[in-house]
């Protein structure tokens, strides 16, 4: 293959990777105070059955794997979804496409460095609802969501991350079901630098050339909670 041909090539792999993680980024901005929350009704996240999913990207191929909950409660009010916060187990990273064990580690060794996300120094990571918007479906382009998952509500939240919090807007199903409840989101994206995660970037280290690592990291969240009390409070 000559020079003009692995030119073609390298831009075309460039461009599929770029198509992959360009879907629904989140709207980043300065963290949001958060106000006094009155519910009558508190959930606990069953950290069994909820799950975080990531995928990062390069211009040679993605990793993808999970990260677990460690805890959380979530406050509704007359039905509704109107707060509440969750704390993510940064040292429960696990990488789910390597299958050589040494490569693995290696990788999610790295991941916990840091290079990454300092996990030994930042173990947790909070996550902390501002607001809650329900969604005009006809006001959503459904072609940008990554997946199959129809959102019905906006969710705005702090998060907490190393050294920084963010406020970012992503879109999710929620699913009230009596005492049950259920959240699910498509893959959004969120910019690692916005956090503090540098490794690897293009954009801050320019002479990486074709050696870098996409800002923009795949997120998607399955939370499962159960209602644990009924009586009504003010945060």
């Amino acid at each position: 293959m000559n020079f003009f041909w692995k030119t073609i090539a390298f831009a075309i792999i460039i461009a599929l990777v770029s198509c992959v993680s360009g879907g629904k980024k989140t709207e980043t901005k300065d963290a949001e105070e958060v106000g006094s929350i009155k519910y009558d009704q508190i959930h606990e996240i069953n950290t069994d059955l909820s799950i975080i999913t990531w995928e990062g990207f390069k211009p040679t191929g993605t990793h993808v794997g999970t990260i677990a909950f460690k805890n959380g409660e979530l406050m509704f009010w007359e039905g509704t979804l109107i707060g509440g916060s969750f704390t993510i187990d940064m040292l429960s990273i696990v990488n789910d496409d390597l299958t050589d064990p040494e490569m693995n580690a290696k990788l999610v060794n790295h991941l916990l460095s840091s290079d990454f996300f300092e996990a030994e120094t930042y173990p947790e990571a909070m996550f902390e609802i501002t607001k809650v918007v329900e969604i005009d479906l006809t006001q959503v382009d459904l072609s940008k969501e990554k997946g199959d998952i129809i959102p019905t509500h906006a969710i705005s939240g702090n998060l907490t991350l190393k050294d920084v919090t963010k406020n970012l807007t992503f879109h999710a199903n929620l699913s009230l079901n009596g005492s049950d409840f259920s959240a699910q989101t498509n893959q959004f994206f969120i910019d690692r630098v916005d956090w503090n995660v540098r490794y690897g970037s293009k954009k801050l280290f320019a002479e990486l050339k074709d050696n870098f690592i996409n800002d923009e990291m795949g997120i998607s969240i399955n939370l499962v909670s159960k209602e644990v009390d009924n009586e009504t409070e003010s945060n």
